[in-house]
């Protein structure tokens, strides 16, 4: 870890029919080992939990941990939880609903299985997430470090990812959900923050990149998920991006002038509505994994343990378009298997990277996902964008299974196609990235 959160008031409830004690003495003893500042003292005597009623015990634990904290002025900065034994109906969702939309309560589940097992990897893992669910960095490229990433530490540039999940075939009635996330701290770009909104059935163009909404008093204002996240960035950092990087996943190439057409006009408009004149140079890059190509060495010399392609290994000829910006990038190491090389297609750029400084920073950010210490198949922004959106389908699969209706129309679509909003994430939360 290069920086160690600080983790001074937490809290343990355990839903299996286990002591979490020992488990807790090793994670947190873990957890300082890594870099961490982590009180040896939960908030409250670790509790049980009825697995029966998590919603319940869940609001109980924190108004205990209210009381003791409110006095301080301080709040629970994470809560452990050791899942049921049996796999519940949605017992996951459910917990990071009620964490993350009620009680703005960063959590981190654990299996009872891996807890009893006090495997030193697992532990290591659970070290590695909850580090910076608390606000601090595991990675960090030594070319951020020392301000040598072209065309990103020179001035201050934001880093896009964004996503859109659809729902299951024959969820006719579900929502697709867009996800964006965005760096937060330049020029280290590690830290991510992240929205989402649930949009059209099977809908790919994400239609709340930028909008406008109607205030009560204000009247008409601009609102949006990028004008949000580059507000945020202007707070983190005290300074407007200069240059935006957004890394697009989930698009085929049948939807590009499309995605491109309407995706960087609200980009465009969402930075304008911040500032009359205000229109940082923008890099469009779509990624994509759902491909058949495979790519293998020439000679046995150039191959990894696994018999695969190097890490880093890049092909910008022959394969790819003749006059388009697009390029194969195998950024990860190959454990089993053939490795699927991630397929890069630059849209837009208005930065003008050269193809070698869009490929090494490309394969440079793989390097810096949080929740492992090796490089990554695709961009880590894209991949956190994923994550967002899959967590935001939890709230929405809890939300209907625990409402009267949710049943009665599973089976046909909305007549008149209105959507429902997703919960809201509390404040408290979002300021942290709560979706590794």
């Amino acid at each position: 870890m290069v920086d160690g959160g600080k983790v001074q008031f937490w809290g343990c409830l355990c839903f299996a029919k286990m002591d979490p004690t020992m488990f807790c003495q090793e994670l947190v003893t873990m957890c300082q080992a890594k870099g961490l500042v982590f009180n040896r003292d939960p908030v409250v005597p670790l509790s049980p939990g009825n697995p029966n009623q998590i919603e319940r015990e869940l609001e109980n634990f924190n108004k205990k941990c209210k009381a003791i904290l409110e006095s301080k002025q301080q709040r629970l900065q994470l809560l452990i939880i050791i899942m049921p034994d049996f796999k519940g109906v949605r017992t996951y969702d459910k917990i990071k609903r009620v964490c993350e939309t009620e009680l703005g309560i960063v959590s981190q589940c654990c299996q009872p299985r891996q807890a009893q097992k006090l495997n030193k990897q697992y532990l290591e893992n659970l070290a590695l997430k909850i580090n910076v669910k608390v606000g601090g960095r595991n990675t960090v490229l030594n070319d951020a470090f020392e301000r040598r990433i072209p065309l990103v530490t020179d001035r201050p540039t934001i880093i896009f990812g964004a996503d859109v999940t659809h729902p299951q075939p024959g969820e006719d009635s579900s929502p697709s959900i867009a996800a964006v996330v965005a760096s937060m701290d330049w020029p280290w770009v590690t830290k991510y923050r992240g929205v989402f909104s649930a949009q059209s059935h099977r809908e790919e163009i994400i239609q709340d990149l930028y909008k406008t909404v109607v205030h009560p008093q204000r009247g008409v204002v601009p609102s949006g998920m990028i004008r949000e996240l580059i507000v945020s960035f202007y707070k983190a950092t005290g300074r407007k991006p200069e240059r935006i990087i957004f890394y697009r996943d989930g698009v085929s190439e049948g939807q590009f002038s499309q995605v491109l057409l309407y995706e960087v006009d609200a980009i465009r408009k969402a930075c304008a509505s911040i500032e009359n004149g205000y229109l940082p140079p923008i890099t469009f890059v779509v990624v994509q994994k759902r491909h058949h190509t495979r790519l293998f060495p020439v000679r046995r010399e150039e191959t990894d343990k696994s018999g695969n392609i190097m890490p880093g290994t890049v092909v910008d000829t022959n394969i790819c378009h003749p006059r388009e910006f697009d390029f194969y990038l195998n950024s990860h190491a190959g454990i089993q298997g053939t490795s699927r090389p991630a397929h890069y297609h630059v849209l837009f750029d208005e930065n003008r990277f050269s193809a070698d400084h869009l490929q090494s920073l490309t394969n440079n950010l793989c390097y810096t996902y949080a929740r492992c210490t090796r490089s990554v198949s695709i961009v880590p922004p894209a991949y956190y964008a994923h994550l967002l959106a899959f967590r935001a389908r939890y709230y929405l699969s809890d939300a209907a299974d625990t409402s009267d209706s949710g049943s009665a129309n599973g089976g046909t679509r909305n007549a008149t196609n209105v959507v429902a909003a997703l919960p809201s994430i509390i404040e408290s939360v979002k300021d942290n990235m709560f979706f590794v």
